[in-house]
């Protein structure tokens, strides 16, 4: 078959693909699977090889980040259990001020937090960052959403052990521990500056109060805080905080008594001081990020220290972390609440390990098919050109899916085969399919009504901080990767 055959049958099994998912509302899953079927009898490999090249690519995609995911999201279900998302918020906002909440809020978010499923950890963190906006003064909605959105999406693809990161850094052969230490340089200069922009340009007029705002959305609870109900202070304890009901355990500003009776002042500054330590919190999983980057520092520098490589394998640092973090919810919440935020882990994890392991089927379809060594050919070893041709590549597939996982996974599966013949780091090309993934999250993203409805924006002023400011960290971020490229 000629390369152009080969190419064309390529793109018609992509946008088949794309067609389903938008379109007929088929499920990702299925979608993929379709392209990566129709795209291996296509170019010639036949029914027995068709099959193989599909379930050989889920399984060797399995076998680099199979086990990574599940113990991300496990991790990330128990840390829901205990509190210990609300409790970071409150302390960021106690220790930095409100001025600059947007920002270690955002940080937070994007590194510490991203060992936690994107819904569950925006169902947390959004209610919080609503009540907290007020404090900031004028502009606290637009810029908690835009801060809120930039960070979540960004951490997705750019930070271990986000469930993208680790995608992209399977797919792509990439070191658990480079991924991490590379993604950790372009995420985080990545969400400071985009929110310094978004914030500069609604200061400009870009954000719109009385068009941009939903205000009667939450009306209600407004109405209750006027009328002396729950306080909601970054001290105050939040009626829902996403931990199973239970009653939030802030304490109250100094000099501020309580909500209710004396008694009640007591009982809360009593519950505060049998909390564990926030530290004690987190301690497992920083434990597994200092773990494996110390592990790439040690293999970088060509150095054997082998209890250190041993512990320092992203699966045995990731399952240290996660042994870490049920013995520590089973000492806060109790044995039952831990069995309980596993069970969830398990429901969260099941969908995104099929939705990378098609994304493998798909690379492996791709490589079968002679894709990587035909468009090999087309580029020089320049770094420019082809990294901005892989940012094209996911940003169009994210504006028609509308999902920043599924679009990086593609783009990284369709360019993976020719990173060699580009002279590429194979982490750059993760890191450019991860920033085109995040242009233009839209209405056909969970994530923006998500956003939209949680933060109190209008569908108005959900495209501005949403889309836009999103849109603006997709292109720092292309940028940043590119002035990395000079250097690796």
């Amino acid at each position: 078959m000629s390369d152009t055959a080969i190419l064309i049958n390529t793109a018609v099994a992509v946008i088949a693909t794309v067609v389903l998912i938008v379109r007929f509302k088929v499920n990702p899953v299925i979608s993929l699977v379709i392209g990566s079927a129709y795209l291996g009898l296509a170019v010639g490999l036949g029914v027995k090889k068709t099959v193989e090249t599909i379930t050989t690519g889920f399984g060797d995609i399995m076998v680099e980040v199979g086990l990574l995911i599940a113990f991300g999201v496990l991790m990330g279900s128990i840390l829901n259990e205990t509190g210990a998302i609300r409790r970071l918020v409150e302390r960021l906002l106690k220790t930095f001020g409100p001025g600059r909440l947007p920002y270690t809020m955002g940080l937070a978010c994007a590194t510490v937090l991203q060992s936690i499923f994107l819904d569950v950890l925006l169902v947390i963190s959004a209610p919080l960052a609503r009540r907290l906006a007020p404090k900031i003064g004028r502009l606290g909605t637009a810029r908690m959403a835009t801060a809120m959105a930039i960070s979540l999406e960004c951490g997705i693809v750019f930070m271990v052990p986000g469930v993208g990161a680790l995608a992209l850094a399977g797919l792509l052969n990439v070191p658990l521990g480079k991924m991490l230490l590379f993604g950790l340089l372009i995420v985080v200069p990545t969400v400071v500056i985009a929110i310094a922009i978004m914030t500069f340009l609604f200061r400009r007029g870009l954000w719109k109060e009385e068009s941009d705002e939903n205000h009667e959305l939450f009306a209600d609870e407004e109405e209750e805080q006027h009328d002396g109900g729950a306080p909601t202070g970054p001290g105050a304890p939040f009626r829902n905080n996403g931990s199973g009901g239970t009653p939030a355990s802030g304490t109250p500003a100094a000099g501020t008594p309580a909500a209710g009776t004396g008694g009640s002042a007591v009982a809360v500054a009593e519950q505060t001081r049998q909390e564990p330590a926030l530290t004690l919190l987190f301690a497992p999983l920083l434990l597994s990020l200092v773990l494996i980057a110390a592990g790439a520092i040690l293999e970088v520098s060509k150095i054997e220290i082998a209890p250190i490589q041993f512990v320092g394998e992203p699966v045995i640092a990731l399952l240290i972390g996660l042994v870490g973090t049920c013995i520590v919810g089973r000492y806060t919440v109790g044995q039952k609440r831990v069995e309980a935020g596993i069970s969830a882990g398990f429901r969260e994890s099941g969908q995104i390990l099929l939705l990378t392991g098609v994304g493998g089927s798909l690379a492996a379809a791709v490589t079968a098919a002679g894709v990587g060594d035909i468009l090999g050919g087309f580029f020089t070893a320049s770094h420019v050109a082809p990294l901005l041709v892989v940012w094209v590549i996911a940003a169009v597939l994210h504006i028609a899916v509308g999902s920043v996982t599924l679009s990086a996974i593609t783009a990284a599966g369709l360019l993976a085969p020719i990173a060699p013949a580009l002279g590429l780091d194979p982490v750059l090309v993760a890191l450019a399919a991860g920033a085109g993934s995040l242009f233009m999250v839209h209405v056909t993203s969970n994530t923006f009504w998500l956003l939209q409805a949680l933060l109190g924006q209008t569908t108005r002023g959900a495209l501005k901080s949403v889309s836009l400011g999103v849109s603006v960290a997709s292109v720092v971020a292309l940028g940043l990767v590119t002035l990395l490229s000079l250097f690796i």
